[in-house]
This record gives structure tokens, sequence and C-alpha cells, in this order.
């Protein structure tokens, strides 16, 4: 986890005050598909493992609330930049897990009972360690493939590497459209 959060410290110890994150994720909400776009408005930590474990650092809180961890002003922003480009952002919740498998089918309805829309790998101790440090956070996953169960044709990294490539020209344009909307606001 140290490892996995230190540019996040870094940014913050040069002054960043918000943050977007990325990630690739599997669609469990069954009207997500492949190539869309989800902002993150909660998450549920799965992965067995939390990056503020340890010492405390000192002037960092030891217990971070979480309550609002991803920031409504940088959603809205990104919902702009987003219909800029033709995109129908969708939002929900990203679960987060350690990996580096997929789940299986009753994980995935586990997850979805849990209230999960997505899953993934990634993001959630970024974001932890982020709201700790007291940046605004912003997260975005690409639905790259409908997880376990949610299809008929087995799993594939391949599969999330062809829809990653299919739209990203279309999420490099958001990006692009967020940080111009991200500068004018500033």
């Amino acid at each position: 986890m140290t490892m996995v959060t230190f540019a996040v410290r870094a940014l913050a110890a040069y002054g960043i005050r918000d943050l977007l994150l990325t990630n690739a994720a599997g669609g469990v909400n069954r009207s997500f598909y492949p190539g869309e776009f989800m902002l993150l408005t909660d998450h549920i930590n799965l992965m067995g493992v939390n990056p503020l474990r340890g010492g405390p650092l000192p002037g960092l809180p030891r217990f971070v609330d979480l309550t609002c961890a991803y920031d409504p002003g940088l959603r809205r922003l990104l919902q702009r930049a987003g219909r800029a480009c033709g995109l129908k952002l969708r939002t929900g919740t990203y679960l987060a897990v350690s990996g580096p498998s997929y789940e299986t089918p009753a994980e995935i309805r586990a997850f979805a009972r849990l209230g999960a829309d997505a899953v993934g790998m990634s993001t959630v101790p970024e974001t932890i360690v982020a709201r700790q440090c007291g940046l605004k956070v912003a997260a975005i996953s690409c639905i790259t493939n409908l997880a376990a169960g949610r299809s008929r044709k087995p799993l594939s990294h391949a599969e999330v590497l062809e829809t990653a490539e299919r739209v990203k020209k279309l999420a490099a344009q958001m990006l692009k459209n967020f940080a111009e909307l991200y500068g004018h606001d500033q």
C-alpha cells in the first residue's frame, strides 16, 4: 500500500489540492455496458487492506472521514466534460478487491447485493490517502467488460484491452475537456 499510494502523498506534499483518478472496471450493474464510463459516487473497500494501517503520520488524521470521498463539484465538471464530447456518464458505487484474478459469478451477485455498480482492483487506496491528505477526489471508471456471470463469454484480459483501445480517444477528449473546465473554474 505504501508504494501504491506514494504518488498521491508526493502530489499532496507538492501542494496539489484536487485529484482525478481513472480505472478500468467490470460492470456489475446490469444496465452498464463495455465502453461506458462511470463517475464514482462512493466505494466499498473489500481489498482486505487499508493504506492507513501502521503508525500515525505527523500532521495527518489517523481516522479519515469518507462520508463524501468523491467531490460533488469535481464530479459536476466531469459530467460537463463528458457531455461536451457526447458521453452520457453513468454514476455509481465502485467496489475494490485485491486481485489480480477476476471475480466469480457468486462474488459478483454478492457485490450487487451490497450496492456495487462496478468492480476493480485499484482507486480505493489512493482515494483514502488523498482524503487523509485533504485532497478533493474525483474518479471515473471505464467499464471495460461485464463482470463474471453477466455475460455468456469467459472473462479475458484481451477484452479489457480491446475495450480500452476502442474508447481511448473518447476518454482522452473527456479528460482534455475536464482539464479545460477545471482551469476555468480555478
